[in-house]
């Protein structure tokens, strides 16, 4: 398991190369990009929980690319570390009130740097702003999302589980578990931006509970193409002999077997104005209710 994703935004190839040599060696995950463009794409694609990230870039400035990450719902929460060869008051005022959590300037100390960065995942983690696991947002941002879906109309709320993760842990162990959890996040991500809009939020409420808040008639294609999906993809989980019987087999402490099924997507439903809710727990609820449905109706 991995202390997290790093993704790091630099032009300079000896820098990138000993930054992700560097963070590897500490037990981070690490993507690098030499341009603003690439890092908005790496950053679609998978979630960091972090950025590192280079004023000075051959296409688009670092400050460019932390304004469209900070106005991007899915992308806000990201903690960024502005890194630069400036060491100017107004430079760092700029970036700090774009919304940069952190500036150090060249040449740095290596572990200053890994302290900054450390500090900044934790208290990511700590505030509750981010999953561990998928890096998406959690917590207290999506109880924000909840509660302005309130003052909103035309909204689809989308309540996913993974039936069967816990057995899946129970066999494979939870780095395993993790990993469906991560390619999971990933898919959601890659439907939303197929069939949602750039103003989709994507949440991990914890466990294997996901939340996608979009426009009320575009659930039903999200929904029914992360069923498709999930189901296509998620036999390279298994092992070749539970992939081809399509189960798997647990034994109780009594001897007992039990076939449970491949994991599977539970997509629950709500939109705006099938119901009044007058606080987000009422609105959870109903979509937890809508969920269950399904999974007795599958």
């Amino acid at each position: 398991m991995t202390k997290g994703r790093i993704l790091i935004v630099e032009d300079d190839a000896d820098i990138a190369a000993m930054l992700r040599i560097y963070f590897s060696n500490l037990g981070y995950e690490v993507q690098t990009a030499a341009r603003g463009q690439e890092a908005l794409e790496r950053t679609r694609q998978q979630l960091p929980h972090l950025i590192i990230l280079d004023i000075m870039l051959p296409d688009i400035d670092g400050y460019e690319v932390c304004r469209r990450l900070r106005t991007h719902l899915r992308t806000s929460h990201i903690p960024i570390i502005f890194l630069t060869q400036r060491d100017e008051r107004s430079d760092r005022i700029a970036g700090l009130e774009l919304g940069a959590d952190d500036y150090i300037t060249k040449p740095f100390d290596i572990e200053e740097l890994r302290l900054r960065v450390q500090n900044a995942i934790r208290r990511a983690e700590r505030e509750s702003l981010t999953s561990p696991s998928t890096g998406l947002p959690s917590g207290r941002l999506i109880e924000d999302q909840l509660r302005e879906l309130l003052r909103r109309s035309g909204w689809g709320l989308l309540y996913i589980g993974i039936n069967g993760l816990d057995a899946f842990r129970e066999v494979y162990g939870f780095v395993a578990a993790d990993e469906v959890l991560r390619w999971t996040a990933m898919l959601i991500g890659e439907v939303v931006d197929e069939l949602g809009t750039p103003q989709d939020f994507i949440g991990h409420i914890g466990g294997d509970d996901f939340i996608v808040i979009t426009e009320a008639d575009r659930t039903e294609a999200i929904a029914r193409a992360l069923r498709e999906r999930f189901a296509e993809g998620v036999g390279t989980h298994y092992a070749f002999p539970d992939r081809e019987r399509g189960y798997l087999v647990l034994v109780d402490r009594d001897g007992n077997e039990r076939r449970v099924p491949l994991m599977r997507l539970a997509i629950g439903i709500v939109r705006a104005g099938e119901h009044m809710f007058s606080d987000i727990r009422e609105l959870t609820e109903r979509a937890a209710e809508a969920r269950r449905r399904e999974m007795v109706l599958s």
